[in-house]
């Protein structure tokens, strides 16, 4: 049975909705660099010190700090070169008294000798060298296990994998961990004036940029897009591509889940056995929104116009993605800016209006990018963030400070 309430919900209800039907996907085994921006499912341990051995930080010479206290640049410390030692090469050799070995970056410290002098301050002969500057204990000498320990945990279960854990996890000698799956995500596009981007067009038909936007949405998360292609208003085509969906582990429509006599998806997935949790959110864009499950599967509806889908796919869809994925953050960056205009609303409903933020002397700015209707791409596209009006707001002045949801990951 179809139950659902036909008021609208606040934006937070929504997607406190929403997350309470979200859980974690299972895991897998993946190569380190196909764990790069997965989520591990394992604490991961050092099974010895990094580095393993006292070495050289620098290339140099290895001796003891007793035979140097004095060197100067006036009265340089001759000392006798018994060995040239390249990194990972262990030196058989005790250095006593008077002597020094000639070390390179990265090898391991010879016994007796308890600091590096870096080659700059020194002055190679046929046997020996001369030693310009005083240095002190272990100076110059990374430590065994200054880096991590024996035992140590150095990645913890839900971290995201970044290239320095990718590092870290070769250090330590895992070449396969174990990550959080990632999420197929059927995408369908409803609509008779609908054609795919190489399709034949005439005055009525529009690309259908939603399979596109959306799918590219679903990889920015780090999920895998399946798109279903374009279905016709039509109750038996939308019902047999929305089928195909139900492998997926997410599904996504967009459009028909308005009030329109040709708007048939909710209809079509009452048939196909949907719980709907929830349908109409008081935001703008994207008030048309509908949520429910198939199998315990999350099934979004979301609006056909491209912004409001874009709009609700980042507030609801991308941090279910989040969290079925493992990560601990599930939204984006929100930061504090001066707004540039004045901005006007209706009461009621939290507005998601296209911004440019940019920095001036230190501080945030933003202000709109254009046209705000919920058609204009280009607005979309000039927009690094999403200014966020509260419900019980009804006019912003410029000056005022709003709050900006980013949207370019590298701002």
């Amino acid at each position: 049975m179809l139950y659902y309430s036909l008021s609208m919900i606040t934006v937070d209800e929504a997607l406190g909705k929403i997350l309470s039907h979200i859980h974690p996907l299972g895991f897998e085994k993946v190569s380190i660099l196909d764990a790069l921006e997965r989520v591990i499912a394992e604490d991961i341990y050092a099974q010895r010190n990094i580095p393993p051995l006292d070495n050289s930080a620098m290339d140099g010479y290895a001796l003891r700090v007793e035979d140097i206290q004095n060197a100067s640049q006036e009265h340089p410390i001759r000392l006798e070169v018994i060995e040239d030692l390249p990194a990972g090469v262990i030196s058989k050799k005790k250095l006593e008294k008077g002597k020094a070995i000639r070390i390179m970056t990265g090898a391991p410290i010879p016994k007796g000798a308890d600091t590096v002098v870096p080659v700059e301050e020194t002055k190679q002969g046929d046997g020996f060298v001369l030693i310009f500057k005083a240095t002190a204990l272990d100076e110059n000498i990374r430590k065994s296990g200054e880096d991590v320990k024996k035992g140590d945990r150095v990645i913890s279960k839900g971290d995201a994998i970044r290239p320095a854990e990718v590092g870290m996890l070769a250090s330590v000698g895992r070449s396969f961990v174990s990550v959080y799956q990632r999420p197929l995500v059927a995408i369908l596009c409803t609509g008779d004036e609908l054609v795919d981007v190489d399709g034949e067009l005439d005055e009525v038909k529009i690309i259908s940029s939603n399979s596109y936007t959306l799918a590219a949405q679903v990889k920015d998360c780090g999920a895998i897009p399946v798109q279903l292609g374009i279905a016709k208003d039509r109750k038996e085509e939308i019902e047999e591509k929305l089928y195909q969906g139900m492998r997926a582990d997410v599904l996504i429509s967009s459009a028909g889940v308005s009030v329109g006599d040709y708007d048939f998806v909710k209809d079509v997935m009452k048939n196909l056995g949907m719980e709907m949790v929830f349908w109409k959110v008081a935001m703008r864009p994207g008030q048309p929104l509908a949520f429910g499950t198939i199998g315990g599967k999350p099934v979004f509806g979301l609006p056909g116009n491209p912004v409001s889908s874009m709009i609700s796919f980042e507030q609801f869809v991308r941090p279910s993605l989040q969290k079925m994925m493992g990560h601990r953050i599930l939204f984006r960056p929100v930061i504090e800016a001066i707004l540039k205009e004045e901005i006007k609303k209706l009461l009621g409903r939290r507005y998601f209006i296209r911004g440019a933020v940019s920095f001036e002397k230190g501080q945030s700015f933003v202000t709109t990018t254009g046209e705000q209707g919920s058609g204009i791409l280009r607005s979309m596209v000039k927009a690094n963030g999403l200014i966020v009006i509260p419900e019980d707001q009804e006019r912003v002045r410029a000056g005022d400070k709003v709050k900006v949801q980013l949207l370019d990951r590298n701002f």
